[in-house]
Formats: structure tokens, C-alpha cells, sequence
């Protein structure tokens, strides 16, 4: 199953990954339906229910903390790349739209595998952290925009923490019609962006206008909104795979799938001060 992220779409954590499935864990009461389906995400037989659980690297169920530990090597590996973009790739624009380039073929190729590859993971962070370092210092230089990256950081941090207690008290619900009204809405958001793009390109100019002025801060708020919203569908498939016994390895998947949202954010953050400060 293709993922919820505005970059790449990532496949879910059990469905068609080569796994056979696991039951929900026993509850009082009865089995707990999820807001997608009515039934467990990762329903199937569970081939570990006659025998005492055997954890093997293989067979261990996912845990939170694996996913805080991976999401923290692959959002640290980006930071090291972008270290390294901005210290010595700043203004070198070719080699930037060639690492960005480089991750997003890195990228796509994870999200069509069956399984997670942490390889593929770390390399597309790297890549993707030496293109925003390398950009980010490009435009830190610029007039008047000194210290926008570090505040596109600082909006990135608060968007992901507001984000995080809005879903954990339920402010913020992820159902099968939030989940359509977003991908519907980032399907726009992205055509339009490559219609003004190819605008850009062969018209000259700002495209159609959506990244300058008045109709660009609006966008730019939307991106964002989006990037907010992503995030809380990547908050359910943790949460999910974490109660219904996900494979451990597939917390690669969540870390993948929270850097990429994590780096869209950023990327419309940085776009959004930069228009505010122009």
C-alpha cells in the first residue's frame, strides 16, 4: 500500500509487505476496530498464537522505541548532510539539485520495495540533508534573509510537537475521510506546483504567481497545513503498527515516512519566511 506522504508514497507496514499478519492484541471487551477499516490493519493469522512468542530480529514485534531510535539516525544522518551542504556546498547549485535529485530517485525506489531497506533509508537522508544545507545557506546569504533557515527549524519543531499533542488528546482524529480529504488535497497542492513550475520555466517569471506576494503566503500556509496533517496520518500508521504487532524492521518505514513529512515542512516553511521577509 502506498503511503500518506507528500514526497514519496511508502507502502503500509503489513499489507503486501511479505508479512503474514498479526491479530490485535487481547483486549477487555473485544477486539478494537480501527477509524480506517473497522478491523485490525494488520489482520491475518497469527502464526506465533500456539506457541510462546519467539523474538528473533525476524519475528520481534515493533516498539516505540525502535521507532524513536531509527527516526533519530535518519533525521540525524539529514542533519549531518545538511552540515555538510551548508559548510561546503553553499551557492554550488548544480551539485544541491543534484543530491536532491539523487534522494528523491532513493526515495521513490524504497517506497515501491516490499521491505524496508535502511540503506536506501540513510542514503536518501544523507542526500536529502546535503540539498536542504546546501539551498538553506543559499538563501541564508541572500538580502534580507539571514537566519530564515534557522527559523524555518525552529517553525518545523513546533508545527511537529503542536501536531503531536493534538493528536495524542484526540483533537485531531485520522479517519478514512480525513485520510481521502488529504490525499485529495495534496494531488492539487502538487499540480498546481508543477503547473507554476513549468509556467516558471517556459514563461519566465513566477509562474502563476504562487510563490510571490499575497498568493504566495497563502500557499505557503497551505504547504504547511498539509506537511501538519501528513504528520498526524504518520502518527496513526505508528501507532497502529506499534498495537497490532508490526514486524520490527518496518519501524524503518515509520522513520522514513516522518523525515520525509519532517523535510516537506521545512522546505514550506523556509519557502513561507522567505516570501514574508521579501
Amino acid at each position: 500500500m502506498r503511503s500518506s506522504n507528500p514526497v514519496f508514497s511508502r507502502r503500509g507496514f503489513s499489507r503486501g509487505s511479505g508479512y503474514a499478519g498479526f491479530t490485535a492484541p487481547p483486549q477487555a471487551g473485544g477486539p478494537t476496530a480501527t477509524p480506517y477499516a473497522g478491523a485490525n490493519p494488520y489482520a491475518g493469522t497469527n502464526p506465533y498464537a500456539t506457541q510462546a512468542p519467539q523474538y528473533t530480529p525476524q519475528t520481534r514485534p515493533m516498539t516505540m522505541d525502535d521507532v524513536v531510535l531509527r527516526t533519530g539516525l535518519t533525521l540525524g544522518t539529514v542533519i549531518v548532510g545538511a552540515t555538510v551542504g551548508w559548510l561546503f556546498l553553499t551557492g554550488q547549485l548544480g551539485f544541491a539539485i543534484g543530491a536532491g535529485l539523487a534522494a528523491t530517485v532513493l526515495g521513490f525506489i524504497q517506497s515501491f520495495k516490499r521491505k524496508p531497506a535502511p540503506a536506501l533509508i540513510l542514503g536518501y537522508a544523507a542526500l536529502e540533508g546535503v540539498f536542504l544545507g546546501a539551498l538553506s545557506g543559499f538563501i541564508n546569504d541572500l538580502p534580507k534573509m539571514n537566519g530564515a533557515p534557522m527559523q524555518a527549524v525552529l517553525g518545523t519543531m513546533a508545527v511537529f510537537v503542536a501536531m503531536l499533542v493534538a493528536y495524542k488528546t484526540r483533537i485531531v482524529r485520522v479517519t478514512a475521510r480525513f485520510t481521502r480529504f488529504v490525499m485529495i488535497a495534496a494531488l492539487g497542492f502538487v499540480l498546481l506546483s508543477m503547473v507554476n513550475l513549468l509556467f516558471m520555466v517556459f514563461g519566465g517569471g513566477d509562474g502563476l504567481g504562487f510563490r510571490s506576494g499575497g498568493l504566495g503566503i497563502l500557499f505557503g500556509v497551505v504547504g504547511v497545513v498539509l506537511g501538519a496533517l501528513f504528520l498526524a496520518m504518520d502518527f496513526k500508521q505508528v501507532e497502529d503498527g506499534v498495537a497490532y504487532g508490526a514486524p520490527r524492521e518496518e519501524s524503518w518505514l515509520a522513520a522514513f515516512g516522518l523525515t520525509t513529512t519532517l523535510v516537506w515542512i521545512y522546505w514550506e516553511m523556509l519557502r513561507l519566511i522567505s516570501i514574508l521577509r521579501d
